[in-house]
């Protein structure tokens, strides 16, 4: 038995079943055993790889992209040039790369990482060591000033909460023991105000997924980019009004069971854009669009065509399963969804719609 399963199942026994963002706070982010305290789980030697770590041209145009609505809002002298959930710091890397020769535009960015794990900030620091950055352990500790934001696969790892309907109301899913195990069950029937929409368009037995932390890292973007000017770019799996359940652990690139080996595997879930939605306010949203729709409009193809007469071989056989793998619908390109903030008299980002 590893120690934090030990902890869990001893949390378990004194306090009764575990809610699932309960266990998945716990699994991701306990300050000793947590997946993301204690390892870097991206790339090929990790359990996970995400778009910037396939091609540099996802980062390249969601620089551009955000370069491209700095210089329609005016050029403000001083922004926030921040991401939520880092990783390894590739794709701010890369943005930077891309971004260098717009006039102004580097020198007026005061970069801004938002990460809560040790282990990542070392390595971005390394990944970062020619800027100067500042970190942060929540949104609403960033300045109050413009702010041009990406948020790539961090709404996914923010613990949710799993309701399943029955005849007489909602019934949380949580985590107890069964004969020692983990094992899942339903709580009673309680009171769920903030679930009374979805009983329009669910049935008995449905199962629904809700991510109450959604808000308050939403609202604290949208309240700098309607107040100051800026955007902010959030890519994401998931669709608008999900259902069903989407809980998933990965390890080593393959789907594992959530409720084994705690803290040694990622624990997501699909993200649901209409609570992205919903959250925005004060500033406007653009339409959910697929990501190999975003990228094309963007102009990835022709990117990776300039890339491409530079490579040959087994590299440029990657370079053309990287450009694939990002907008393929069969692959990331409607798996992976992209929805911008931005001010209420601005015109979107470039490459989406209001």
């Amino acid at each position: 038995m590893t120690p934090l399963l030990d902890h869990i199942k001893n949390q378990i026994r004194a306090n009764g079943p575990m809610r699932i963002d309960e266990y998945m706070a716990t699994c991701l982010l306990h300050p000793t055993y947590g997946y993301y305290t204690t390892r870097d789980p991206l790339g090929v030697q990790g359990d996970f790889i995400t778009a910037p770590e396939i091609s540099q041209m996802f980062g390249e145009l969601i620089g551009l992209c955000l370069a491209q609505t700095w210089i329609s809002q005016g050029s403000p002298q001083h922004f926030t040039l921040a991401e939520l959930g880092p990783g390894r710091g590739t794709l701010m890397a890369d943005i930077l790369r891309a971004t260098r020769r717009v006039p102004g535009f580097y020198e007026a960015a005061e970069i801004a990482l938002v990460e809560a794990s040790p282990a990542l900030r070392d390595i971005q620091r390394e990944t970062l060591a020619d800027h100067e950055v500042r970190w942060f352990d929540t949104a609403d500790a960033l300045p109050d000033q413009p702010l041009y934001l990406v948020a790539n696969e961090f709404f996914d790892a923010l613990p949710i909460r799993q309701f399943v309907r029955s005849d007489t109301g909602w019934r949380e899913r949580q985590i107890g023991l069964a004969d020692g195990a983990l094992s899942y069950g339903l709580g009673p029937v309680l009171p769920q105000p903030a679930l009374s929409d979805r009983l329009k368009d669910t049935n008995q037995g449905d199962l629904i997924e809700d991510c109450a932390q959604i808000a308050p890292v939403l609202q604290a973007i949208s309240s700098r980019v309607a107040t100051h000017g800026g955007a902010a770019l959030v890519i994401d799996y998931g669709d608008w009004r999900t259902l069903g359940d989407t809980f998933q652990a990965l390890r080593a690139h393959q789907k594992a069971d959530p409720l084994t080996d705690p803290g040694q595997c990622d624990l997501t879930a699909h993200v649901d854009f209409e609570q992205l939605a919903n959250a925005a306010a004060p500033a406007k949203h653009t339409r959910v669009t697929p990501q190999g729709v975003f990228l094309e409009r963007l102009g990835i193809t022709q990117r990776a065509q300039v890339l491409a007469k530079t490579l040959s071989g087994r590299a440029l056989e990657e370079h053309v399963a990287a450009h694939r793998r990002l907008t393929h619908p069969a692959e990331m390109g409607n798996l992976f969804k992209v929805m911008a903030l931005y001010p209420p008299t601005k015109l979107p980002p470039p490459g989406l719609d209001p």
